[in-house]
């Protein structure tokens, strides 16, 4: 329980109002999110901000803005709320429950063709778990604490992270059914092709595309491997794609790019594997992107 500098005891329905108003923004929100009226709502932030002798929200044309007080209550509230509900899990399932939240970074292709098959594989199993999702290419999330597991394509995953290798991921020229039938006895170097722009400067297709078409001209450029996939299935052109995006639409075109392949890992820092939530989501997602794989 929160004890203030005027000693005022902070209660769970001071926290419920607190994270109502932080999630509307508004009186009316608010109040929705309570099921009260706005002045029950308005009455209340006062007489919590008066026994506080602080403020919690500052007024402005956009709504109710929370300090940096409020903000704080605002997470302890959801860490109530996480731990009220994992209570009543376990109470109707009748044994331990897994709960808390646990932050995963991916890219986005990994999100889309590996990561959310994975999740509704077991995610219903663990009710309590709450999962935030943030796709990135780098490891910096991780070595920032900004995120508790990651999904990473590499060769050479950072020597001060812990994990494991799911399987070796090839690369494939790819395109949509219609585009190959349109050209198909067309060299690659005379198709339309789509690519990531520098923003991956190191990828293993660039570093493919570079050695075996140096001149080919590139007609789209796009920032992630996942859009990159799109203008492939939309039938715009052709690309160089990792295997666990063909499929749905999109085809390769000859065989695997040799030596150019890399591997899919699953990492963690060392000092989240005290934590039973994150240990929980690694093994489950070792499990069953590797049975994707298999």
């Amino acid at each position: 329980m929160f004890n203030a500098a005027t000693h005022y005891q902070i209660d769970y329905a001071d926290l419920s109002l607190v994270l109502a108003l932080v999630r509307g923004g508004t009186l009316a929100r608010a109040a929705a999110l309570l099921r009260v009226d706005v002045s029950t709502v308005f009455r209340a932030v006062r007489r919590l901000e008066a026994a506080l002798g602080q403020t919690l929200f500052e007024k402005s044309r956009a709504g109710y803005l929370p300090t940096s007080l409020a903000s704080n209550l605002a997470q302890q509230a959801e860490r109530a709320e996480q731990a009220l509900e994992a209570a009543r899990i376990g109470v109707e399932q009748g044994g331990e429950v897994i709960s808390g939240t646990v932050r995963l970074t991916c890219t986005d292709s990994v999100l889309q063709g590996l990561l959310l098959p994975a999740l509704a594989q077991f995610m219903p199993a663990y009710p309590a778990l709450t999962l935030e999702l943030s796709t990135s290419n780098d490891f910096a999330n991780l070595s920032r604490r900004d995120a508790d597991i990651a999904l990473r394509l590499t060769t050479a995953p950072p020597e001060h992270l812990v994990g494991r290798c799911l399987g070796a991921v090839a690369y494939q020229v790819c395109a949509s059914a219609d585009y190959a039938r349109l050209h198909p006895d067309h060299e690659w170097a005379d198709l339309a092709w789509i690519a990531p722009d520098d923003f991956l400067p190191d990828h293993p297709t660039v570093a493919w595309r570079r050695e075996y078409l140096p001149g080919v001209r590139l007609r789209y450029r796009c920032n992630s491997m996942q859009s990159v996939a799109e203008l492939v299935r939309a039938g715009l052109g052709v690309a160089a794609l990792p295997d666990f995006l063909v499929g749905n639409g999109v085809q390769p075109l000859g065989p695997a790019l040799a030596g150019h392949d890399t591997a899919l890992w699953l990492l963690t820092r060392p000092d989240c594997r005290a934590l039973r939530s994150v240990v929980t989501l690694f093994d489950e997602l070792g499990r069953h992107v590797r049975w994707l794989r298999s």
